[in-house]
């Protein structure tokens, strides 16, 4: 699954992959194949991520808030 959100939150703070990898103690290739859906993060990553970039994991998986 593509994380749409992951991608455009990353790139609004005007960080690199590199960064964001290097904070999260994990590779670039990593972050980059949960940015493409080749990999996904497991539920520890995900909320590593959500907590970093302050936004929900709603958010970081579709690029929208959840509504009801």
């Amino acid at each position: 699954m593509k994380m749409i959100g992951l991608r455009e939150v990353r790139k609004s703070k005007g960080y690199s992959q590199l960064k964001v990898a290097m904070d999260l103690n994990i590779t670039r290739e990593a972050l980059s194949y949960y940015e493409n859906g080749k990999r996904n993060p497991d539920l520890e990553m995900l909320v590593a991520l959500s907590e970093y970039f302050k936004k929900s994991i709603d958010y970081l998986i579709t690029g929208k808030d959840f509504s009801i």
